[in-house]
């Protein structure tokens, strides 16, 4: 695998990820949703202001700190790839990385621009936002915050009185609400965990050499 089709891996993810965003923060208003499939895969739109799946770090300055975090995490990235590709990595670790900058470069655009191109979705006005407002947009650079959209309520229900210390509660899985930035880094971890065995035969190896001769 070449340089070129990582690199059309990670712009399609991205152009992807994009659109999916735009035209959910450009025709929902904030924390609209929709079904899909059922009641169990909807559209609901919120806004992150800092981690993936919704977690915060640290108010406006957490912020700021995450973002660039982000932004050079990504221009690492870069040299980073160049590299395994000239090293001849497998290529389902080199579709693994991808999945990962995709992730990470999706999600940094969103703190990036979105607050200086977009006017606020107000939970209260119900207003649907605008691209490029006359006013200008809700934030400065690096104070965007991240759309997402996924929300996949696969149990939603009342837990019976006499399960412990919860009984009578409202029990929700999977509860997070997510983009697909947020899909891309998932898969990719998840899928290095799972065959990083095949994607690093030779590592492996030497480890098992190294244990049957100590």
């Amino acid at each position: 695998m070449k340089v070129r089709h990582v690199a059309l891996i990670i712009i399609a993810l991205l152009v992807l990820d994009q659109v999916i965003k735009i035209y959910v923060k450009t025709h929902y208003f904030l924390q609209e949703e929709h079904n899909v499939l059922g009641n169990w895969f909807k559209l609901h739109f919120i806004e992150n202001e800092g981690m993936a799946w919704g977690m915060k770090f640290g108010g406006d300055w957490g912020k700021m700190l995450l973002s660039l975090f982000r932004l050079v995490a990504v221009i690492w990235g870069c040299f980073y790839i160049k590299r395994i590709v000239s090293e001849k990595k497998h290529p389902g670790f080199l579709v693994c990385v991808a999945l990962i900058f995709a992730g990470a470069a999706g999600n940094l655009i969103d703190s990036m621009f979105y607050g200086l191109i977009f006017n606020e979705s107000d939970l209260y006005l119900h207003n649907v936002a605008t691209m490029f407002p006359k006013g200008g947009g809700y934030a400065s650079f690096l104070h965007g915050r991240v759309v997402d959209m996924f929300y996949f309520p696969v149990i939603d229900t009342i837990l019976p009185s006499w399960v412990p210390f919860w009984g009578g509660q409202r029990f929700t899985f999977f509860d997070p609400v997510f983009n697909l930035a947020d899909a891309c880094i998932s898969c990719g971890v998840i899928i290095l965990i799972i065959f990083q065995s095949k994607f690093f035969p030779t590592e492996k190896k030497k480890q098992s050499e190294e244990i049957q001769n100590a």
